[in-house]
């Protein structure tokens, strides 16, 4: 996303450019080059390897380490401790969509990020199986580190990288392409962008923190939808909940 927490602001879902697919400015501080940021799991067995394997995934860039601890989200709505990550899946009706990303942001600052995946999509045929899976973990956490899409076009061929929409995760026949590959893992654009966006220093760090950099108020609501991409199938749609004093929640919601 080119505009957004991840989920400086334009409120805007990004074109489909491969140059750069950072979300925004939105990125966690630190003050060491690596840095290493606990994500709780909340998920059931289903969902155990999906998470382990995209916890490993992202772990190979050179900038960050995704450290699975035991999940600490406050209820059914997965709300993170300030400094963390949490990633929790639950059979949350049918509301129309598959998976959702959360940045807690101060200024341009992630203070506490959330991944949701909704079981009660994930258990119809349509999309349970592993690829879907591994499709929507891999995509949803990348956002909270602060990366947004490389395309936007459910129906053309995969791109290799997880944060590609696509209606064909696995690639090949069925999709855009016969011969495209999977959409399951990040590839080298990812990680050379998350280079990119975290390569300088901050003089504080949200990572880790006892408390959000601003109030901890939050809410289930998405708030104001500010973007929707476009497309004959899937979609997705940005929202934003202004709390002021620069304290947002972003959410980035793929629907089924």
């Amino acid at each position: 996303m080119a505009a957004l927490v991840a989920l400086g602001l334009v409120l805007a879902l990004p074109s489909a450019v491969l140059a750069s697919h950072s979300w925004g400015n939105y990125h966690w501080a630190r003050q060491v080059t690596e840095f290493n940021l606990k994500t709780g799991d909340n998920v059931t067995s289903t969902w155990d390897a999906y998470l382990d394997d995209a916890i490993v995934d992202w772990s190979e860039s050179n900038v960050l380490n995704l450290i699975e601890v035991a999940g600490s989200a406050k209820g059914r709505n997965c709300r993170p401790p300030a400094g963390r990550v949490e990633v929790c899946n639950n059979t949350y009706g049918n509301n129309g969509w598959l998976g959702i990303a959360q940045i807690w942001v101060q200024g341009s600052h992630i203070t506490q990020g959330s991944v949701r995946n909704n079981d009660t999509y994930f258990n119809q045929a349509q999309y349970n199986s592993p690829a879907w899976r591994e499709f929507v973990m891999c995509q949803e956490i990348g956002h909270t580190l602060g990366l947004g899409h490389t395309d936007e076009d459910f129906e053309n061929a995969n791109d290799g990288s997880c944060m590609d929409y696509t209606n064909d995760p696995d690639g090949g026949a069925g999709g855009g392409s016969s011969s495209d590959p999977a959409n399951t893992d990040p590839n080298a654009h990812d990680y050379a962008q998350l280079s990119s966006i975290y390569q300088h220093l901050d003089s504080t760090t949200t990572v880790g923190a006892a408390t959000p950099n601003g109030s901890a108020a939050w809410h289930s609501e998405f708030g104001r939808e500010v973007a929707r991409s476009t497309g004959a199938a899937a979609s997705a749609s940005l929202f934003v909940r202004d709390f002021g004093a620069g304290l947002r929640v972003i959410s980035l919601v793929i629907w089924a």
